[in-house]
C-alpha cells in the first residue's frame, strides 16, 4: 500500500512533528509532502522518508519567514501530486488537510486544530495597534479569503482525528464534522523526576501571541519570583523588553539541559488556552506540577489539586494567586508522573493505529454501500 503523509511544514520538532514521527513508524515506506523542509532541525525518523516540498521552499526567506507566504499556502498544498497513492493521511494545523486526493482514495486528517489565527485567535495574532497601515488593510482581506478556503476544503477529508475534545468541538463548529479524539503522545521514558527540585518556575513554549507568555511575565514581574522561559519565536524581542530581572530567556538548550530544567523546576507554567499541550505532560512526566489556565486542552491532562492547579481568569493576578496556592501544597511526585504515563507514546501509537483502522472501515463501508459507490464528502452543519 502506497501511503502519503501531508504535513504543513517541517522546520522543528514540536507536538505535531511528534505525531508525524509515529505515523512514519506506522508507515515506514510512506512519502512525506510538506510546504517547507529544514532537514537539520528534523528527527532521523522523519528524515529517513522521502520528502517532497512545495514551491514555497524556493522562495526567499522561506526558512524563517515562511509565515509571510500564508496567502499562498492553499495553492501550495493543492499542487502536491498525490495520484497513485492508496491512502493519504494529513497532519494539519494549517492547510495540510486541503490536499487534493483522488475520490476513491481515503483521506484521514489528524487535526491539531483548525487554523487558529484565521478563527478564534485572529485578534490575538493580529491586534490592530501592532500592525502598520498596510497590514491593517491587507491581513483582514487575506484571512477572510483563507477562512472561506478552509471551510470549502474540509469536505476533502473523509475522517477527522482530533488531538483533544477541545479541538473536536472546533472541528464541529467550523467544519460541521465529527472527529475521533486521539490524544497526542508524551515520551515519558525521556523524563525522570529528581528528589530535590529548585526554586524557579518554567515555561517551554514557542514565543507566539496565543501562548500568552506576556501574561506570565507580568505575573512574575509582580511577584519577583524566578521564571525561566525556554523557546524562541516572533514574540521574543517584545517579551524580552517586558521581562524584569527575575526572568531568564533560553532560546536554545541542549537535550541534557532541557530535561534538567523540567526535572528541577518548582512548577511548570502554562498561561494560554491551548489545543492540547504536550509540554504540561512533559512536566508531569518529570514529576512536577502544572499551573495552567483553566480552559482548553489542559483540562484533559492536568488534574486540579492532584497534578497541578488551574487559574480561572485570563489575568496575571489570577495566575499569581495560583502560584502562591501551589507553594502551600506538598505535591506527590509519583502521582503526578503516573498521570503522564496515561499518555505515553506506546499507548498513543496503539490508539492512533486503531483510529486509522476504524476510519478506513467506515470509508470502505461508504465506498461499497448499497449502490456500490462512495457518497460525496460533504460538510453537513447541524
Amino acid at each position: 500500500m502506497r501511503v502519503a503523509l501531508v504535513h504543513d511544514w517541517l522546520n522543528g520538532m514540536r507536538g505535531g512533528e511528534k505525531v508525524l514521527e509515529v505515523l512514519c513508524e506506522l508507515y515506514p515506506q510512506a512519502e512525506i509532502f510538506t510546504l517547507v523542509y529544514d532537514p537539520a532541525r528534523i528527527s532521523d525518523t522523519i528524515r529517513a522518508h522521502q520528502v517532497h516540498t512545495s514551491f514555497i521552499q524556493k522562495l526567499p526567506g522561506n526558512r524563517r519567514g515562511y509565515r509571510n507566504y500564508l496567502p499562498l499556502f492553499p495553492a501550495a498544498v493543492e499542487q502536491f501530486d498525490l495520484r497513485g497513492f492508496d491512502l493519504v493521511i494529513s497532519s494539519s494545523h494549517c492547510v495540510a488537510k486541503g490536499a487534493l486526493t483522488e475520490p476513491q482514495v481515503p483521506h484521514i486528517c489528524f487535526c491539531h486544530t483548525p487554523m487558529r489565527y484565521a478563527w478564534e485567535q485572529y485578534h490575538e495574532y493580529f491586534p490592530p495597534e501592532r500592525l502598520g497601515w498596510f497590514k491593517r488593510w491587507l491581513i483582514p482581506l487575506a484571512l477572510s479569503r483563507l477562512r472561506v478556503w478552509d471551510v470549502a476544503s474540509s469536505p476533502r477529508v473523509d475522517a477527522f482525528l482530533a488531538n483533544s475534545a477541545h479541538v473536536a468541538r472546533r472541528i464541529r463548529a467550523y467544519y460541521g464534522r465529527e472527529a475521533q479524539v486521539v490524544h497526542p503522545p508524551v515520551e515519558a521514558a525521556r523524563f525522570q523526576p529528581v528528589k530535590r527540585p529548585g526554586d524557579y518556575y518554567l515555561i517551554v513554549s514557542a514565543l507566539v501571541p496565543y501562548k500568552r507568555i506576556d501574561r506570565a511575565i507580568a505575573a512574575f514581574n509582580e511577584m519577583k519570583k524566578p521564571l525561566v522561559v525556554v523557546g524562541h519565536g516572533p514574540e521574543y524581542g517584545r517579551l524580552k523588553k517586558l521581562a524584569g530581572p527575575t526572568i531568564t530567556f533560553k532560546p536554545n538548550v541542549g537535550e541534557e539541559e532541557y530535561l534538567s530544567l523540567y526535572a528541577t523546576c518548582r512548577a511548570f507554567i502554562f498561561p494560554g488556552e491551548e489545543d492540547f499541550g504536550i509540554t504540561p505532560l512533559e512536566a508531569m512526566a518529570s514529576g512536577r506540577p502544572v499551573i495552567a489556565f483553566g480552559k482548553g486542552g489542559a483540562r484533559e491532562t492536568v488534574v486540579d489539586g492532584r497534578t497541578g492547579l488551574f487559574f480561572a481568569e485570563p489575568t496575571p493576578q489570577s495566575l499569581a494567586q495560583a502560584v502562591q496556592r501551589s507553594e502551600k501544597i506538598r505535591w506527590d511526585t509519583k502521582r503526578i508522573r503516573s498521570r503522564a504515563l496515561e499518555f505515553d507514546r506506546p499507548k498513543f501509537k496503539q490508539r492512533l493505529a486503531a483510529g486509522i483502522a476504524r476510519s478506513l472501515r467506515e470509508f470502505n463501508l461508504n465506498l461499497n454501500g448499497p449502490r456500490g459507490k462512495r457518497e460525496p464528502r460533504a460538510s453537513k452543519r447541524k
